[in-house]
This record gives structure tokens, C-alpha cells and sequence, in this order.
């Protein structure tokens, strides 16, 4: 078996694994990055500790399993996007993060066109997107050097090569969805026609070599950090589903070798390239869940993560909380709606907001998983979920009674840099199948629903009455 070094490069931080020939991880090594808030909806990412978390913790976690590495794979943001120098690989701008709300106004010049965008590239026209931000950068900061999402600026200073995979492309806005082609026409819409956009990369494919962590090793399994999750959570078949509860909360869900074009608000993209083969799959997207957590953390509601069980009421009073504290994304794709509670009363205690903003979180996934299921045209049978957050029972517990479906917990903190290092290990071994790639797992614990369905959609219905009122409040800024 293969020795894998898989970086997952994120927002809040990068993580390096060592998966060992038998498919354990034998080190792990973090960095914590540190996004910058600022107005106009700004969230910016200094790309120099970007490409050094890469490098500091793919080194350490080297060092700590001392075993020999045979491939490097490397998972990414999805639609973070810098301007730089491809003679030098020098930053000519700050990493535009995917949570930037700045180029709201490239789309609202653009909103004719949203129609004929989603049936090419199975995406909303929002500045969640690669595209907006790329063009607003041209705009406002530079028209010098190249302007690429992340993972191309880390894979040139690894590699000197020019190149990101199939399920970041698709996420672009510039991807013909069908074809798995750049689309020069969506270029032009975006006035970034004479770009020079990268080569586009199977997840199993070898795009070259690294001498950055001791002696000359290939580097493949390239692919978005939520689409990696996917398959390491083996949602192989159509309609299988996943949940990662991090920064934001993100459901992706299988939908085979058909791009399904979403009627309820979803986005469609690439799941992966590989073994010959481009599955799609269809994601809604929650913008605040561990974003949130952080948040009441930093007003004293809690010390850290670990204690929002303990701290979190048994029993609901009545409050509602719309946790979108950084506008509301699927189904509603409104950057501008504010985080809103409702149902306070003189006997509402921080325990009581705390389990409102946790059911709130799970309220928004259910809402998505709703979603998924009417573009599916069933509904889902299970959610499988990954990230940090799925330590809080509470959560957990809101998650399968809101959505109604039993929900397993992926036995690993790590699957996203598992789903990289299983394509690599694809790569370096051509008559693996994928699943052989993946490995099995059993869940680390599993959610029943709790709540009758009448109570679960009581809630939702008080909910989502509460979430439109969060969307009307933007309607008057």
C-alpha cells in the first residue's frame, strides 16, 4: 500500500496527515489561520501563511510518523481566489475567501444573465463563487500577473505546475458543467476573457512532483475539501448524503454521472474525476456553524466547543435563533439577511441561546436536506456527517430529529484529507477501484430521531417563519 502525505488546506486552519500503508493515520500535524474580518463584508487570508501552514505542518506530521512518503495529495477552500505573479509565484493581492461578500456588486450587474449561468454551470450566481471575486479583484486591486482560486497558487510553489482539479473548476462559475470544460463565453460575462486560466486535472491524476518535503515526491489527489469528505465518507451511489459541520455546514449529495440541474435552490458540480470516471453531486450550504459557535464563545456564552453540551438547556423555552451571521446561502441565497432570535422572555437564560443557535444550525441543514430530496425525487434515507462540531451531541441529536432521518457520525476527524489521500493512492495505483481506495468504516455513533415527525415540522414552520423575517430585515439595509 501507498504512504500518503494529505494536507487539507482550510479556512481556519491546515492539517497534515500521514495515512500509513494500511490506510491509519500515523501523524497529524495543525496550524490555525486566522481569516481577517472587516467591513463590506470582507474576509481576507494572507496567502504567504497559507503556503506556510502547508509546508510547516506537512513537515511536522513527516517528521512525527517518520515513514517514507510516496505521494503528496492536497484538498482545498473550493472558491478562495488571489491575484499573483506566475514568473515569480509572488501575491499581488490577499486570499479573497470564499465567505467574502465584496463582489455583491459584480453580481448585481450581472443578474440578467443568471438564468442561462445556472443551466451552463449548475451554479447561483452569488459571490460565494470563484468567478465574482476573481473579477472584482481585476477591478479593485490589480490587473497584473494571473488571478486563480487557492490550490493553483499552492500547487505552482509546490510543483512550478499551472493547474487545479475538475470539482474546483466547477465551482467557478466559468466551468461548462456538461462538458468539464472551461467556457470561454462565461469568461467573457465575467470580463475576465483574456485570463489565463489553469489546466484542469483528474483527482487521480500525477500533475508532478514536490522537492518541498525531502527529496522529489508526486503530487496528486487534488480536489475541494467538502467533495473530498464525500468520498471518504463512501457516498458512492446516488442518493447517498454528507453533512461537514465546520466553519460553515456544508450538504453534498450523490447524484451519479448526471449533472441534475437544482429547481429548489441547490447548486450542482463536479464530486470528483477519477478512475475514469466524473460523478457529480448537488450541495446546499449553511455559512455559520462552527463560525458560529466561535461567535458565542467570543461574547462568554461558552469557554470553547467542548462545552456546548454541558452548557446548552435540556429543553427549549421558546427561543428561535436564525443563525445567519453571515447572510443565509441555500435555498435562500441572501448574503444580506442578519442573524436574528426570536421567543425571548425574561426566563431565557444563555443556556436556552445556546441550544437556539444549535438548532438553528440544524434547522438550516434540514431545510437543504429538504431540498436535496426534491431535486433527488426521493427523499434521503440517512445523513453521514463529519467535522469538529459533530462532538456536540446536542447538535447531533437536533440534526436527526429536525431532518427525520438517522444521522452516523464518520469515525475520523479527518475526512476530508482521507478523501484527498484515497485518490492518491488511487493514482499510484491504476487497478485499485475506489472503494478499495477509500476503505471501509463503521459509524463512531448514530442519531436516531427522537421527535415525531408533527413536532419536527412544528418547529420548522416556527423556524422558517423566523428566517424569512432575518431576509426581510435585508430587504430594508
Amino acid at each position: 500500500m501507498t504512504v500518503v502525505l494529505a494536507i487539507d488546506q482550510g479556512t481556519s486552519g491546515t492539517k497534515a496527515v500521514v495515512v500509513d500503508a494500511s490506510g491509519a493515520v500515523a501523524a497529524i500535524a495543525e496550524a490555525e489561520l486566522r481569516p481577517r474580518y472587516g467591513d463590506g463584508g470582507l474576509v481576507e487570508q494572507d496567502p504567504r501563511a497559507l503556503l506556510a501552514s502547508v509546508l510547516e505542518t506537512g513537515r511536522r506530521a513527516i517528521a512525527e510518523a517518520g515513514l517514507p512518503i510516496d505521494v503528496v495529495a492536497l484538498a482545498n477552500q473550493g472558491e478562495t481566489v488571489l491575484a499573483w505573479d506566475p514568473a515569480t509565484g509572488t501575491p499581488l493581492s490577499e486570499a479573497i475567501v470564499w465567505q467574502d461578500r465584496r463582489a455583491e456588486s459584480v453580481v448585481a450587474g450581472m443578474r440578467q444573465h443568471a438564468d442561462a449561468i445556472a443551466a451552463r454551470t449548475g451554479l447561483v450566481l452569488d459571490s460565494y463563487f470563484s468567478a465574482p471575486k476573481m473579477t472584482w479583484l481585476r477591478r479593485n486591486v490589480t490587473r497584473e500577473g494571473v488571478v486563480t482560486t487557492s490550490d493553483t497558487w499552492l500547487l505552482h510553489h509546490l510543483t512550478g505546475e499551472f493547474v487545479t482539479d475538475a470539482s474546483t473548476a466547477s465551482r467557478s462559475l466559468l466551468l461548462d458543467l456538461d462538458t468539464v470544460e472551461w467556457a470561454p463565453d462565461l469568461a467573457d460575462l465575467f470580463d475576465l476573457g483574456g485570463e489565463r486560466l489553469p489546466r484542469i486535472a483528474a483527482g487521480d491524476e500525477i500533475i508532478g512532483t514536490t522537492g518541498a518535503f525531502g527529496g522529489r515526491i508526486p503530487v496528486a489527489g487534488l480536489i475541494v475539501d467538502q467533495q473530498a469528505a464525500l468520498l471518504a465518507e463512501s457516498c458512492f451511489d446516488a442518493g447517498t448524503a454528507k453533512c461537514t459541520f465546520g466553519t460553515g455546514a456544508f450538504v453534498l449529495a450523490n447524484t451519479g454521472t448526471s449533472p441534475v440541474r437544482s429547481t429548489s435552490g441547490l447548486t450542482t458540480s463536479v464530486a470528483w474525476r477519477a478512475a475514469g470516471n466524473t460523478p457529480y453531486c448537488i450541495d446546499g450550504q449553511v455559512y455559520t456553524a462552527a463560525s458560529a459557535v466561535r461567535w458565542m464563545r467570543d461574547l462568554g456564552f461558552i469557554g470553547s466547543a467542548a462545552e456546548l453540551d454541558t452548557v446548552a438547556a435540556k429543553e427549549s423555552d421558546g427561543t428561535l435563533c436564525v443563525p445567519a451571521l453571515a447572510g443565509l446561502a441555500a435555498p435562500w441565497w441572501r448574503p444580506d439577511a442578519t442573524a436574528t432570535f426570536a421567543g425571548m422572555t425574561l426566563s431565557t437564560r444563555p443556556g436556552h441561546l445556546v441550544l437556539a443557535v444549535l438548532q438553528g444550525i440544524a434547522a438550516q441543514v434540514a431545510e437543504v436536506c429538504q431540498s436535496v430530496a426534491v431535486d433527488l425525487g426521493a427523499p434521503l434515507t440517512s445523513l453521514r456527517a463529519d467535522g469538529g462540531l459533530t462532538r456536540s451531541r446536542t447538535l447531533m441529536q437536533a440534526q436527526a430529529d429536525l431532518a427525520q432521518m438517522p444521522v452516523e457520525i464518520y469515525p475520523s476527524a479527518h475526512a476530508t484529507p482521507l478523501g484527498a489521500a484515497a485518490l492518491a493512492r488511487l493514482a499510484l495505483n491504476p487497478g485499485m477501484t475506489l472503494p478499495e481506495a477509500v476503505g471501509s468504516w463503521k459509524p463512531a455513533a448514530f442519531f436516531e430521531p427522537q421527535w415525531s415527525a408533527d413536532r419536527a415540522a412544528e418547529f420548522r414552520t416556527s423556524w422558517t417563519a423566523v428566517a424569512e423575517t432575518a431576509v426581510r430585515k435585508g430587504d430594508l439595509t
